[in-house]
């Protein structure tokens, strides 16, 4: 080893816990492993003695439960050990964490990214063979972002250890930007649309994901030009056209519709509501940021934005899932002058983690994709790291699976701002880069992680999906420089504009802001790089992470250098922003971009689409009523989409800022709400609530009653927890499939106008939004046939509203005995799309059943109700409140007892419905608009007049004990409950996850 080469290994001297985790991952393998040990691993590369070394082993360890070797290899028990490292390039936090350490310990500076370098080794004891010790290595490992090694206790004490070898990047790309020829046939012109760029050896670089129409509008544009393009500008037109920045979909002429979808029915719904509502339009700033942003009182401004990370995450789910949380924490700070991210929220959608069949990209096993369980596991661990290493409280947030996200999950990650009204005497959510002001990048630096993420992200995932689109995200980097702008530079007033570095790197940022300004010229050998030999257009579309873009004029220029420097965050000049209407970019001198703004921002050509409406009707199937329907609670409670996910909301840290009003997991009983409140300010009385409404299986059926009841359920949540339904905001997320298809557009179509009859009926407007269209897989099954896997139309509607008072909010748990149990609004028999009917199916023919009539929405009734129970809630009536949803009446009565610890009996017959004549059909009917309550008794009088215009019944009584009992709609028992049963039932689906 050569000298001021060292390796650290870090182990317990105690019980190490997460070898025992480690372990469960197996347990359905029937391994014979014994324990499993691990060490945590550091390559330095310093050029410093041993004494200092000793210094910097002691800083990493906990020297009461740890120990550590220097240059020596750990020796515990085993057969196999497993070291697994990121391959060079890939962002390794941990080093990063400890490079800085290093630099502060012995006040040194080390190369940035060839000092430090992390790995862990799994050490298996047991009578394992290689091959299995490579099944769990593969088990553990993600080739495309790590390396593994794996050797026997003789090769280990052959080879001294593990080794020492650096992952350090070597890459020599061309460091010219090459012209590329579009003049070619209509073949070559697709292939380098699909495909990109061909490289001399002819390769090609990855996808453009542009159309026919597209690339020919190009072509024209630069046979104008009287020139070829270079591969930086046609890289830098896919970026800004691709699907994913410019919503060609949404803005897309559709039957009659010129203006597009987004336009008729998402904008215009809030520009009516906005109208209609006058001075009481709460509404700042709507579609125009990077997020949207409603008053909160006389001083502050909310901002909520909520954005999709589907594709990486299906390739590397930490990575892409700890990207997309960090990246819209940056669409936080990059709203107006910068609001401080004070929540965020989160939503996934997976496959059946139990499921263990493989699918694969390609007709290789080597292109197996990750298993639904690693999906699950990995996009909670990368949101739980993005959240809590960023100090930013994780409140709310749900989880829904079904079959067909196992080719691309959905990973829903949104953030919540709070910004100053005025700031520097000006309003905050104004913005204005201007001609002469420098062009700084700070934050990151750039690496060729996340090349082609928003093209990438514009397709179904593939086998040509590019590795290179998964990038990870440091949100302690961010953090630093995320409490140095919000903090200070944005209060001393020192730049103008500002937004964040996402899509398309700095191709995006800088095109973007200099549309405030004119144009820009940028001198691209400037922007600092993790490694040398990147190629021009790599630089300039790059998506590494934690970075921002923003506007300084020279004034401030030092001022804000000196702060950057000084808070040991980068900051770059890297150009200017101008009065003109072109696009340069220069590499050593020479020009490689230049571009017509308006060209780059508005020539996409506009498709013109056409859909088709599909009426599904499915066969009607009876099912038997059991009589007694205490196991059908028991089965419905434990069921994936209706079991706790207390496993997720622990490991998410909610109190960080001190904010938590309505928590997580609600009761003594902890059970997960479904709405959370918290008080960003902390010395007034106003609060944010926060929810959301999904409803994939309604799709299948009628996506425009789908997106009905997602509204309808978003403003209910809210309502239930004390928010008003004239301060609530709307956001929209459509993550939708096969987009080129007709079918598939009518039903977003039809989906897209419920939006607006909804949204206009609540008067809740859509404040920002977010769609992703082609959500498909293509590969191979287990056995090599090929698969099409396209998600189910998937919309995410998300609330946001201001509690005037904390102190109206209330939870879902039974608090007293003797309250009187109320329900609130009519059962219907709507269990179309619902859990019960695909409990039934699967529990009868082996799969779930559809059912036909999905739940439509009174909005006019449900206005009303809302209303009055804001009234209650003001009032004080309410003693615990939950809103009825997924699995209906029954779910969310067990909801309510089990968070109270406290027993019910109810009577069916009392409950208010129309057209119900069963048992099951009353409790696990999904019908919107409806809310269990309940109430003391010297309450009962005034809570029944305030509701005398709504539909609303006494059904029951909160008991002190630990049972539930239910009276059928003919008066006998239909189900006695134990509740400690239910617990377990509830609670115990994801144990061990």
């Amino acid at each position: 080893m050569e000298q001021g080469n060292y390796r650290i290994e870090i182990y317990y001297t105690k019980e190490d816990f997460r070898g025992t985790v480690v372990m469960h991952r197996f347990d359905h393998q029937n391994l014979p492993i014994k324990n499993i040990s691990i060490a945590d691993n550091y390559l330095l590369n310093i050029p410093v003695g041993k004494e200092a070394i000793d210094r910097v082993a002691e800083a990493l360890a906990q020297t009461v439960t740890q120990g550590y070797t220097i240059n020596e290899p750990y020796m515990p028990e085993f057969s196999y050990a497993i070291e697994i490292g990121f391959l060079p390039g890939v962002t390794d936090n941990v080093a990063h964490t400890v490079r800085e350490s290093i630099e502060d310990l012995l006040k040194i500076q080390c190369d940035h990214e060839k000092s430090v370098f992390s790995s862990i080794t799994y050490f298996i004891d047991g009578d394992v063979s290689r091959e299995q010790s490579l099944e769990i290595a593969r088990e553990l490992y993600n080739p495309l972002i790590q390396r593994m090694q794996l050797l026997s206790k003789d090769e280990y004490i052959k080879n001294k250890g593990m080794g020492f070898d650096l992952p350090i990047v070597s890459i020599s790309e061309r460091i010219d930007a090459d012209k590329v020829s579009l003049n070619v046939d209509e073949t070559e012109l697709m292939n380098i649309a699909r495909e990109g760029i061909k490289d001399d050896d002819g390769s090609r670089r990855g996808p453009l994901a542009l159309d026919m129409i597209s690339m020919n509008v190009i072509k024209d544009y630069f046979t104008e030009e009287g020139r070829e393009p270079t591969d930086i500008e046609l890289e830098s037109i896919a970026q800004t056209w691709s699907e994913h920045c410019k919503h060609t979909i949404f803005a897309a002429e559709i039957d009659e519709i010129s203006g597009g979808i987004y336009k008729e029915y998402i904008k215009e719904a809030t520009i009516r509501i906005r109208r209609e509502k006058g001075d009481k339009d709460f509404c700042l700033s709507v579609f125009t940021d990077n997020a949207g942003g409603i008053e909160f009182d006389d001083n502050y401004i909310i901002s909520d934005k909520v954005e999709t990370h589907n594709s990486p995450s299906a390739l590397d789910p930490f990575g892409g899932s700890i990207t997309g949380i960090v990246g819209v924490n940056r669409d936080s700070i990059g709203f107006g002058m910068a609001s401080k991210p004070v929540a965020n929220r989160y939503g996934f959608c997976f496959a059946n983690p139990f499921d263990k069949k493989p699918l694969y990209r390609d007709k290789d096993e080597s292109t197996k994709l990750l298993s639904p369980r690693r999906i699950l596991n990995g996009v909670i661990k990368g949101v739980n790291v993005g959240g809590n290493h960023s100090g930013i409280p994780t409140p709310q947030g749900f989880v829904y699976f079904d079959d067909r996200y196992k080719g691309k999950p959905l990973v829903f990650v949104g953030t919540i701002g709070l910004m100053p009204k005025i700031v520097n005497g000006k309003s905050a959510v104004t913005k204005k880069a201007m001609p002469g002001d420098n062009i700084v990048m700070v934050g990151g630096r750039v690496g060729r992680d996340g090349i082609h993420g928003a093209t990438f992200s514009s397709e179904a995932l593939n086998s040509g999906s590019p590795a290179t689109a998964v990038q990870i995200g440091d949100p302690i980097t961010q953090k630093k420089m995320s409490d140095a702008i919000v903090k200070e530079a944005r209060d001393m007033g020192l730049y103008h504009s500002i937004t964040d570095n996402g899509a398309g790197g700095l191709s995006c940022s800088v095109a973007e802001m200099a549309r405030e300004a004119g144009g820009f010229e940028v001198n691209l050998e400037a922007v600092p790089l993790k490694y040398p030999g990147l190629a021009p257009w790599q630089i300039w579309i790059s998506e590494s992470q934690e970075r921002m873009t923003l506007s300084i004029p020279d004034k401030f220029l030092d001022d804000y250098m000196k702060l950057m420097e000084k808070r040991g965050v980068e900051a770059t000049v890297i150009g200017r922003f101008n009065e003109t209407d072109r696009g340069i970019v220069k590499y050593n001198g020479e020009i490689i971009f230049d571009l017509d703004m308006e060209f780059l921002h508005e020539g996409l050509p506009k498709k013109k689409l056409k859909t088709e409406i599909e009426i599904v009707k499915v066969d009607e199937k009876v099912f038997d009523v059991p009589e007694d329907l205490t196991d059908s609670f028991y089965d419905m409670m434990s069921r994936l989409n209706t079991a706790s996910f207390e496993f997720i909301s622990r490991q998410y840290d909610h109190e960080v800022q001190g904010n938590s009003v309505l928590k997580p997991l609600q009761g003594e009983g902890e059970v997960n709400g479904n709405v959370s409140v918290i008080k960003p300010v902390l010395d007034s009385p106003k609060g944010v609530v926060l929810s959301q409404g999904l409803y994939p299986s309604y799709s299948d059926l009628n996506p425009y009653r789908m997106a009905a009841a997602s509204i309808d359920t978003a403003v209910r949540n809210a309502v239930s927890a004390g928010g008003s339904i004239d301060m609530l905001a709307l956001l929209d997320n459509f993550c939708w499939c096969d987009s080129n298809n007709p079918h598939r557009l009518g039903q977003l179509k039809e989906a897209a106008r419920a939006c607006y009859d909804y949204a206009v009926a609540y008067g809740t407007p859509f404040v920002s939004g977010k769609d992703s269209m082609f959500n498909d897989f293509k590969g191979y099954d287990e056995d090599f046939n090929e698969v099409m896997i396209s998600i189910p139309p998937t919309l995410l509607i998300s609330s946001i509203g201001v509690i005037d008072d904390i102190d109206y909010c209330q939870s879902l748990d039974f608090k007293y005995a003797d309250d009187l149990i109320y329900v609130l609004g009519e059962t219907k028999n709507e269990t179309g799309g619902s859990e019960y009917c695909a409990y039934m199916g699967e529990k009868i023919e082996g799969k779930a059943y559809l059912g036909n009539e999905v739940p439509d929405v009174d909005a006019e009734v449900n206005s009303k109700l809302y209303r009055s129970f804001e009234n209650a809630m003001k009032e004080g009536l309410i003693a615990s409140s939950i809103s009825i949803e997924r699995g209906g009446l029954g779910i969310a009565l067990c909801r309510s007892a089990l968070g109270g610890n406290l027993g019910f009996e109810v009577d069916l017959a009392k409950v208010p419905q129309s057209g119900v004549s069963r048992n099951d059909t009353l409790l696990y009917s999904e019908t919107q608009g409806r809310f269990i309550v309940s109430v003391a008794h010297q309450n009962k009088e005034k809570f029944e007049t305030l509701f005398r215009e709504s539909i609303f019944s006494e059904i029951g009584v909160v008991k002190g004990n630990s049972s539930g009992i239910i009276s059928g709609m003919t008066g006998s028992t239909c189900a006695t409950l134990d509740l400690e049963l239910m617990s377990k039932k509830y609670k115990g689906l994801f144990e061990g996850f």
